[in-house]
């Protein structure tokens, strides 16, 4: 039988890593890309220009990629870096060199770093130049780059992570419990793109999917971006809503595999109730 293999950016840590794990349990050989290559790497996370300073985060591609390993299947992980396309166009041909195609892509990596969370008035035409390359202009380039091949094998899945933050207005400003103008109208951009695909490419074996992952506890969630939804209750908060990474990673997986999941093609997934509803991860949610 021929290898699965599944193409996921940003799988140093948080949704990525957990989805590469899953896919890897679902039977996938799993290509993981990220910035980081090795844990301890610094690059500057932070949502505001007043907060900006280089630091590490957990995680690594190297780390995901023995995870993936661990599950039997094989992982070829390659830094990737949303902001330089010599480094994305670089992997994806790295990719077809070694192992000759890609049947899954999960645009699921982001930019992370100054502007995300910035009020409306203090953006610059820097910020956000830089944040709709990262999370618009680079999983275009991704997606347009992968599809003449799986076209031309019959058709491939492409999973996109978009947010709610791209379809609906915050409940308070940012800093006070909701989010930046600049990170919803770039997910709002790029919530767009599955149903395209779907409409254009479904009949040539497309299968396209948003999945919303709702609010995940990742590494960064907690450490950088829920400090700004939630102050000093982030702890608190994660304990009472949400759900962990693995939730929206098992709908990935799902979507991936099933059967059923071709009806749901051009749709958006919400992870958390599609999980709850199957159920598709043991033990959550956690009994009350």
């Amino acid at each position: 039988m021929e290898r699965r293999v599944a193409f996921v950016t940003g799988a140093s840590r948080g949704i990525g890593k957990a989805a590469a794990i899953a896919l890897a349990e679902a039977g996938y050989d799993v290509v993981v890309t990220a910035r980081t290559v090795e844990e301890g790497e610094k690059y500057d996370y932070s949502p505001t220009v007043a907060q900006s300073r280089e630091q590490a985060m957990p995680g690594s591609i190297q780390i995901t990629a023995a995870e993936v390993r661990r599950r039997g299947r094989q992982a070829l992980p390659i830094r990737l870096d949303l902001l330089d396309r010599g480094t994305i166009d670089a992997a994806l041909a790295q990719t077809v060199r070694e192992w000759g195609h890609i049947d899954l892509l999960l645009n699921n990596g982001i930019y992370e770093g100054p502007g995300v969370m910035e009020p409306f008035l203090n953006l610059t035409d820097a910020m956000l130049a830089k944040i709709f390359a990262g999370n618009v202009f680079a999983p275009i380039h991704i997606t347009q780059t992968v599809l003449p091949a799986m076209l031309s094998r019959g058709g491939g899945t492409i999973i996109n992570m978009t947010s709610g933050a791209g379809t609906t207005d915050p409940p308070n400003p940012v800093g006070a419990g909701g989010w930046g103008f600049a990170y919803g109208a770039s997910k709002g951009a790029f919530h767009r793109l599955a149903g395209i695909l779907h409409v254009e490419l479904g009949a040539r074996g497309i299968r396209a999917y948003n999945v919303d992952p709702g609010l995940v506890w990742t590494e960064a969630q907690k450490i950088l971006f829920a400090r700004q939804l939630f102050g000093d209750q982030t702890e608190a908060m994660a304990q009472t809503i949400g759900a962990p990474p693995a939730v929206p990673a098992a709908v990935i997986a799902w979507l991936a595999t099933q059967p059923e999941a071709a009806a749901m093609c051009g749709q958006t997934i919400d992870a958390q109730s599609f999980c709850r509803e199957r159920p598709l991860v043991p033990g959550w949610p956690p009994a009350r």
